[in-house]
């Protein structure tokens, strides 16, 4: 069976219907998780699958799904059971709302012949659609957990019809503390369903909330846990944290990129990068869970099209990304999870292509580098740092030597230049830079949204005891320092 399901979609005995629209899609020939995952889900038998992004998982869970729509409608007349009102057939839980957009988008290419109803329910946006669009219950709801939650809570969701459960990327779930909020999601459901659950990685925790959900589940996995895309060549260059900076925007010139992924650990972080790379003449975006929804589909858009070459983002938000092209990856921050490092060099060498995984390491990192090379088996090999060349002066910096204090302009709050006196306050020249000395970063991912939406002060994560960025090197500082002055108040000279 297995050798007949690689040859051909037909030999599944998907409903004609979703024939047509795989056709549509020049989808011809299964992915090994698919050949794997499909006959057993159409059995309605629980399914654990054990693959990365971009194997082709979503379509394992959702064309059997779809079959089983086509076959038992909703809107027909002798339904049994009759559905109730704010209610769904099939729930499909994601970590991230971009991640939940392409499943969305799926499931819709994927039935378009069907007439199967399917919404989105995530965080960022308004809620207000999302109630109407529930108002007479759906076929399929994809949706991430916090906003699943507020919808329930709201009154404006009824989970006792669920028939299907889908859990996808249960790992980064893990990872982003929705833990808590999938077994809570889980106790609402009937007992009598179908358990479709995916990960890429199988942590201890992930293991036994498996056990919890499923019913004597078929295991399919196209690839061992730890291991990383063979057509990745990946590196590391081991580099001071003060000298992180320099060393990006030197990579970024030097190597031939189309599109450059770069992974910061924190919210924060990101954006630092991106205005030291603006520093260094570089152009890059940030996608983070403080963005808003519209701009981080602006800024994925603009980067997926090529507008855009290099991305700054963290774990969280760059869970979702999906896009071919993808050259290089590089870990500004390394992970303090092994499993995190395979998630993020999968973003490139997809569909086929080479890609380039680069990490930079500091000395407080080599235990991570430790823990990573002994999950996956391999010794990465060292590199250079690429020779740094010098870049364009700042507008309006004498010759080039003014530090910028991160505010518009490159002129601290306070610090208005005056006429034949430097921009920079005095004090700065002897004032060491700012947590660049021995003690080590404390690793922290930053930020544990639901949903990716900006946490609300109540839930700020605790901040770092060390700048995890590590761009404080090139001049910027949380907050500027005021220039010094003598007794009569003049600035000195």
């Amino acid at each position: 069976m297995k050798d007949l399901c690689l040859n051909s979609f037909h030999d599944f005995g998907l409903a004609e219907p979703i024939l047509r629209a795989l056709a549509q899609e020049n989808y011809i020939t299964p992915t090994p998780i698919q050949a794997q995952a499909i006959p057993p889900a159409l059995a309605g038998r629980d399914i654990v699958g054990i693959a990365q992004t971009g194997t082709g998982k979503t379509a394992a869970f959702a064309l059997p799904i779809l079959h089983r729509l086509a076959a038992a409608p909703r809107h027909a007349e002798n339904a049994e059971p009759k559905r109730d009102r704010k209610s769904c057939r099939v729930l499909v839980l994601s970590p991230t709302r971009e991640l939940s957009g392409q499943i969305l988008d799926s499931f819709k290419a994927y039935g378009r012949h069907l007439g199967v109803s399917a919404t989105l329910a995530i965080g960022g946006v308004p809620m207000g659609r999302q109630v109407r669009a529930l108002m007479n219950g759906v076929d399929v709801l994809v949706a991430t957990p916090g906003r699943l939650i507020d919808l329930v809570r709201g009154n404006a969701l009824r989970l006792a019809q669920v028939e299907v459960l889908v859990l996808d990327e249960a790992d980064r779930m893990l990872d982003m503390g929705f833990i808590h909020d999938i077994r809570k999601i889980v106790g609402m459901l009937p007992r009598e369903r179908q358990t479709l659950f995916f990960s890429a990685t199988m942590p201890q925790q992930i293991a036994e909330l498996a056990r919890d959900m499923l019913r004597d589940p078929v295991k399919v996995a196209v690839t061992p846990p730890a291991t990383t895309a063979e057509r990745v060549d990946q590196r590391v260059i081991h580099v001071d944290r003060t000298g992180k900076a320099a060393t990006l925007a030197g990579l970024l010139r030097s190597e031939p990129i189309d599109r450059a992924l770069v992974f910061t650990r924190t919210k924060h972080g990101a954006d630092k990068v991106v205005r030291g790379l603006a520093k260094a003449g570089i152009a890059a975006h940030a996608i983070h869970g403080n963005k808003s929804q519209n701009q981080r589909e602006r800024v994925l858009g603009a980067f997926r099209g090529g507008a855009i070459r290099t991305l700054v983002a963290t774990d969280i938000a760059a869970r979702g990304i999906d896009v071919d092209g993808v050259s290089h990856v590089v870990n500004y921050d390394l992970p303090n999870e092994p499993e995190t490092y395979v998630h993020r060099i999968g973003r490139t060498a997809r569909a086929g292509a080479a890609g380039i995984a680069i990490s930079l390491v500091g000395a407080d990192e080599a235990p991570y580098l430790r823990a990573i090379e002994k999950l996956i088996r391999l010794s990465i090999p060292a590199q250079n740092a690429p020779a740094h060349r010098a870049h364009p002066a700042p507008a309006g910096a004498k010759n080039g030597s003014r530090r910028h204090r991160g505010q518009p302009g490159g002129q601290a709050r306070g610090d208005r230049p005056q006429p034949g006196r430097s921009a920079e306050p005095a004090r700065a020249h002897h004032r060491p830079h700012h947590r660049t000395g021995g003690t080590p970063a404390v690793p922290t991912y930053g930020e544990r949204p639901r949903d990716g939406r900006p946490q609300s002060a109540g839930r700020q994560a605790r901040p770092a005891a060390a700048d995890p960025s590590g761009i404080a090197g090139v001049g910027f500082m949380r907050r500027p320092v005021p220039a010094r002055r003598d007794d009569a108040g003049r600035p000195p000279r």
